[in-house]
């Protein structure tokens, strides 16, 4: 490598002496390098060993170079310097550490207040949101009386939901559950059945016919009925219909009566008793099994008709909360949010009211004999019940007429 050339061309006199002492020193670490230096003074050599060190190479702070301060008192010197130069770069060093560490923290600090920046203002921006969407309602005629019952709606359903999370996993999980056994030929003609632990001989059975305002009814809303009456060695059929829109009442009695004609002529497959069936109906559903009952009790006093099954294969009929005389419940729908319009649509027309209406049918001096068909009857209504008032002259009039 050829050797290095370091000019130095100041003039002062004390600095010419440094540049001799660079010189010294470089050769001492690094042969090969000159270090070319123009004096106008002879004497120079003299003033190297009375002049300090201001200037010293980089490359000897390396620890392989370093001359131990014995060798020579002038260097020794230049040593010290070196070692108290290394120690203040150390504290450089630390110092610089340090502030790392508080700018970090600092760093953390301000993702911290810069998230609850961001909660206040999610949380702001949510009350906004809601107070504007009750000025919306209270401008669309919804006032504040509609919405406490809709959050109290929604409180209620809070408190019911472990419930239905329990009732739920039943239906959804247990082995004793078969659900969606097909029956007819529309979607909806399912049923599903639940079974108790034993197996010991034939159980009696259940057909049930759920509720739903003859809009929202589903065969899974039988499922707490179900899983309560097979713990009781009986079988629960929860049989599922046609709503509205999808159909009008007349389709409703039609997949009713299918239902109950398939779990009369197939249930002793499934470990049924075929001798100890029973019909039970809640709301809408017991409605339903009403008419459907006595559509078919009236089918069996015709001539001709064709039938899959009997009144008399229905031990018993239990109603639950029904409604059995239209004419008095469409004011009351209306009044309750089911409206004229759509409860009449339902029923396939006003003129449709007294053909689905059995507490006027049984009436009827035309189906006194199909009356006398039917099976014992047991109703049971709520006096407090709201949704479908409980009405006394059912009672008076089926015990008349079945005398």
């Amino acid at each position: 490598m050829p050797s290095q050339i370091l000019p130095v061309t100041h003039h002062h006199r004390g600095t010419e002496a440094a540049a001799m002492l660079i010189k010294a020193e470089i050769e001492r670490d690094d042969p090969t390098t000159s270090l070319l230096i123009s004096s106008e003074y002879e004497d120079v050599e003299k003033a190297i060993t009375s002049i300090k060190p201001v200037l010293s190479r980089t490359s000897s702070y390396n620890n392989n170079n370093i001359t131990s301060p014995n060798d020579s008192p002038g260097l020794g010197n230049c040593y010290q310097q070196r070692r108290r130069r290394s120690a203040s770069d150390n504290s450089l060093s630390s110092l610089s550490g340090s502030n790392g560490s508080g700018a970090a923290s600092s760093a953390g600090g301000s993702r911290r207040h810069s998230f609850s920046k961001d909660v206040g203002r999610a949380a702001a921006e949510t009350f906004l949101v809601t107070r504007l969407s009750f000025k919306l309602l209270r401008y669309l005629g919804v006032g504040y009386r509609w919405i406490v019952r809709f959050l109290a709606l929604g409180c209620y359903s809070l408190l019911l939901l472990p419930g239905f999370i329990q009732v739920g996993c039943h239906y959804f999980f247990s082995s004793q559950v078969r659900r969606g056994i097909v029956y007819g030929d529309q979607p909806r003609n399912r049923l599903d059945l639940y079974f108790p632990k034993s197996s010991d001989g034939p159980k009696p059975v259940v057909a049930f016919i759920t509720g739903g305002a003859w809009i929202i009814g589903y065969k899974a809303w039988g499922s707490l009925l179900g899983q309560q009456l097979s713990e009781r060695d009986i079988i629960v059929a929860c049989i599922d219909y046609r709503n509205f829109p999808q159909g009008t009442i007349k389709d409703m009695v039609k997949d009713a009566s299918q239902g109950i004609s398939f779990v009369c002529n197939n249930i002793s497959e499934y470990g049924g008793d075929p001798d100890r069936i029973y019909l039970m109906g809640q709301s809408a559903g017991a409605h339903i099994a009403a008419c459907t009952l006595l559509e078919q009790a009236i089918k069996e006093t015709g001539e001709g008709e064709s039938t899959t099954w009997s009144v008399s294969q229905i031990r018993a009929y239990f109603g639950l909360s029904g409604g059995y005389n239209l004419f008095d419940l469409v004011d009351h729908f209306h009044s309750r949010g089911l409206y004229r319009s759509i409860f009449l649509s339902i029923m396939d027309g006003e003129e449709s009211l007294r053909q689905y209406s059995p507490e006027v049918l049984v009436q009827d001096p035309n189906t006194r004999h199909a009356v006398s068909l039917l099976p014992p009857i047991i109703l049971f209504h709520g006096t407090a019940d709201y949704s479908i008032p409980a009405d006394a002259r059912i009672l008076q009039i089926l015990f008349k007429e079945l005398e």
